[in-house]
């Protein structure tokens, strides 16, 4: 809903006691309800503006209607719960009662002899009447149709030892006739005793498991604080050797630095050799330029003698240049160095890798298994380099898993984190969070704290109730008010999977994409930030995707969570 909406989208009138459903859409109190009303006989309940569908009737949230009603909400510190629902009705979960007409009430009891289920109204007269007297009552439960013979529609009271199948008394008659049989309580009898002992082989099997599990964790722990301590003295051996390349660096510019400057002193004595003899050179060229043109016989022959003897005994140092001069050679060697340098790292780091990958940290022991399935050791491999692409099973989607955390500051004030804040649910009750300009004010939304850029990251969210929202927003979505501008799928700044209970819904900015798949409370997300792919995936051994957003991620994206009542979503460990 934008910001400015004031008119109902099915009565095109002003909006009246205003009311918001999971996808996001508001309507007016009674509009919406009429309009559930006439749709409750199909048991699918649709948003009359985006279509998405519910297998049960949600539970609408009261807004404020109007801008002067705005003002007042946000003078409030939290917008009003929604009403509670009436639980005495049953759900999609829930047995219902048999007798009643309409919306049917929970069932309490299953009768064994009537071979149906009742509520507490309805359950009355197997008390009150003697002719139910002999009837059996149970906890309600599902399925009676499983307590009935398919040939004789009789209730199943025996067990045929020789056909291993529950069977009415008709059946003895003709089908088992002659076949070992005994009372359905005789066979429970004896297998419960079998079942004594299996339990006590699963117990057996679970203390197996927990001391299994204990020894996998120490190992863990054992791993990281390994890993850490490895990290650590890799770190500083590879400072010291930076330490080394750096002193050399050093000694190797000091070296072309001094040569440099010797160069540069031995050229510039002999310019100033040289500007000395060219200034001696000229003035002797002067002197005889004044000498031939003087008219005193005896002073030019006294003169010439005089300047030929000093030019015939003076003979001049020759200065040579190098052309070929030049620190190329300093270059190369440091060029030959580098190569060999990478050389020898490649091929340290290669065996370094292969000593690494041969180490296998925990494996099952096929051998006890009944299905014996061959695993290569290259299957095996902790620590894998492994280029971003498409992946296809989920082990190959986990080789990209990144942790995640709920950021409180960005958490809408009756959302409730746990879980070491991997968990969000919306409460009725504000938290008691601090200040922050970074807070959601009016949407049940919160973002996580890691900004995911450059590569390729995946995680998986469980999600249960009425409806919640998966996606991935800038950091500079709008935090204030209830506009399409703060909502994380509805502009440019945000994609997001809307998740129901029979539908998903992708959206991002005006688009908006219906799908229709089976349902999955878990949901697989894959970033490849670098090629502009987000997709959405039911978890399973082979995924199976829900839809994929192909996008130019211009900054880091932050995941991001819209949470409806009832509802919550939790990142899991992988």
């Amino acid at each position: 809903m934008s910001s400015d909406q004031d008119s109902c989208y099915l009565c095109k009138e002003y909006l009246r006691d205003p009311v918001s459903i999971p996808c996001g859409h508001v309507f007016c109190s009674i509009c919406l309800k009429t309009y559930w009303d006439h749709a409750d006989h199909t048991g699918s309940f649709q948003c009359p503006e985006c279509k998405v569908s519910y297998n049960k009737r949600p539970t609408p949230r009261r807004m404020a209607g109007s801008r002067h009603s705005t003002i007042q909400r946000n003078s409030e510190t939290f917008p009003p719960p929604p009403p509670s629902p009436d639980y005495n009705y049953a759900g999609p979960q829930d047995v219902g009662c048999d007798i009643c007409i309409g919306k049917k009430h929970k069932a309490i009891k299953t009768c064994l002899m009537c071979l149906a289920s009742y509520c507490e109204k309805h359950l009355k007269p197997h008390f009150e009447s003697a002719t139910f007297k002999r009837h059996k009552l149970v906890d309600e439960i599902g399925h009676l149709d499983r307590q009935i013979c398919p040939q004789h529609q009789k209730g199943l009271e025996l067990f045929c030892r020789t056909d291993q199948m529950c069977i009415c008394v008709l059946c003895t008659v003709k089908e088992h006739k002659g076949h070992d049989m005994v009372s359905a309580e005789q066979e429970r009898a004896e297998e419960q005793q079998r079942l004594g002992a299996t339990q006590a082989e699963i117990q057996e099997k679970i203390h197996d498991r927990l001391k299994q599990m204990e020894e996998l964790k120490q190992a863990v722990d054992s791993l990281k604080n390994s890993a850490s301590r490895a990290l650590q003295e890799c770190e500083k051996m590879f400072a010291d050797m930076m330490r080394s390349i750096e002193r050399m660096q050093q000694e190797m510019t000091k070296l072309i630095s001094s040569n440099k400057r010797a160069a540069l002193n031995n050229a510039e004595g002999h310019l100033e050799r040289l500007t000395h003899e060219i200034s001696d050179l000229k003035r002797r060229d002067s002197e005889i330029t004044q000498l031939s043109r003087t008219e005193d016989h005896i002073h030019f022959i006294q003169t010439y003698h005089m300047l030929i003897a000093q030019t015939e005994a003076e003979e001049l140092p020759t200065v040579t240049v190098n052309p070929y001069f030049t620190f190329g050679p300093v270059t190369k060697a440091v060029s030959e160095m580098k190569q060999h340098l990478n050389e020898f790292s490649n091929e340290e780091l290669v065996k370094v890798a292969k000593t690494v990958n041969k180490m296998t940290f925990c494996q099952l022991d096929e051998s006890k298994k009944k299905h014996n399935k061959s695993i290569k050791s290259d299957e095996a491999v902790m620590y894998k380099s492994v280029p971003v692409q498409e992946p296809q099973h989920r082990e190959d989607f986990l080789k990209y898993a990144c942790p995640l955390t709920l950021d409180t500051n960005t958490a809408y004030r009756q959302l409730y984190l746990s879980r070491g804040n991997r968990k969000a649910a919306l409460k009725r009750d504000p938290q008691s969070y601090g200040e922050s300009p970074a807070r959601f004010d009016s949407l049940p939304q919160v973002l996580c704290k890691e900004a995911l850029t450059g590569g390729a990251y995946y995680w998986e969210v469980d999600w249960s109730g009425e409806g919640a929202a998966i996606g991935v927003s800038y950091k500079g979505i709008k935090r204030n008010g209830y506009g399409d501008t703060c909502r994380i799928g509805y502009n440019r700044k945000s994609w997001s999977l809307f998740c129901s209970d029979s539908s998903y819904s992708a959206r991002h900015s005006k688009d908006q994409i219906e799908i229709k798949v089976p349902y999955s409370s878990r949901i697989g997300v894959f970033l490849d930030h670098a090629g502009g792919t987000l997709a959405f995936y039911t978890v399973g051994d082979n995924m199976s995707l829900i839809h994929k957003f192909k996008a130019s991620f211009s900054e880091p994206v932050y995941p991001g969570f819209w949470v409806w009542y009832e509802s919550a979503i939790t990142i899991l460990q992988l």
